[in-house]
């Protein structure tokens, strides 16, 4: 998604999007996720912990039609590897939430 100075934002949620940010907005919807993977498949996306190409993301949901870029950005979000989300089962909640259990040690700060 273009930002009102006219650049492109290549990092988004934690996951740096690089040229593809560009390609992705530039690119006619609506479309399909094969489509998305035959033009920029071999685009990697790189994260904190690790890296993911745009083919392995998106053929988790084959059968997915895009009628934005903000449907295939958010499909892309939904299903990167572990890697991109941080420290897994992390709240800033304390103590945890209704439902919420912690095998950690409570701290004081």
């Amino acid at each position: 998604m273009p930002d009102p100075t006219g650049n492109h934002r290549t990092r988004e949620l934690g996951i740096e999007f690089g040229s593809l940010a560009a390609q992705l907005e530039q690119h006619e919807y609506p479309t399909t996720c094969e489509e998305l993977v035959d033009a920029y498949g071999a685009e990697v996306l790189l994260f904190q912990n690790g890296e993911q190409p745009l083919e392995e993301v998106l053929n988790q949901v084959p059968e997915e039609r895009f009628a934005s870029v903000t449907e295939a950005r958010t499909a892309i979000f939904n299903n990167v590897a572990e890697g991109a989300i941080g420290r897994k089962g992390y709240s800033d909640r304390t103590p945890p939430a209704l439902g919420e259990q912690s095998d950690e040690p409570e701290e004081s700060f």
